[in-house]
């Protein structure tokens, strides 16, 4: 599955990857050690806490090396004739301007104008042109834009 990341974001990601290898592993590993050594594990809590957060772990590391596998790199792109991943956009709607970026969604930030490709608004904006109004369906209801300007 492609996973559309910033250089930035893949960088990062790397090193959270490279944190739970080496650190985050290693502290459970010792946490299981100690929990053991107290004896009894059908009723001991702490080694079942131990175990459920190891599974966290080795889950997140499969996950963040999934990410990573899958990832395409977005280039900002400047200069396009419409929305493709990667571009910036002013939208118009109710006499209001909102400036998007389109990025993949392991970065998506809605409330900072990061939006998902694969969100609805993201998803109805790319491929669009400069002056195309765009209708899309959100739990919200309809909305309606219009591409003011692609950056």
């Amino acid at each position: 599955m492609d996973h559309y990341v910033t250089a930035k974001k893949l960088a990062d990601l790397k090193e959270e990857l490279e944190h739970y290898r080496s650190v985050r592993r290693l502290e459970v590993g010792e946490r299981l050690k100690r929990a053991k050594e107290l004896g009894d594990l059908s009723e001991n809590s702490e080694y079942m806490e131990a175990r459920d957060e190891q599974q966290f772990v080795e889950s997140h590391i499969g996950e963040l090396e999934d990410i990573i596998k899958g990832a395409q790199i977005i280039t900002m792109t400047r200069g396009t004739k419409t929305v493709e991943i990667g571009t910036t956009f002013v939208a118009g709607k109710n006499g209001k301007q909102y400036t998007y970026t389109v990025v993949g969604a392991d970065e998506a930030k809605p409330e900072a104008g990061l939006v998902s490709n694969e969100s609805p608004i993201g998803r109805a904006f790319l491929g669009k042109k400069l002056g195309d109004v765009i209708a899309f369906k959100t739990p919200a209801g309809e909305q309606k834009y219009t591409i003011a300007e692609i950056k």
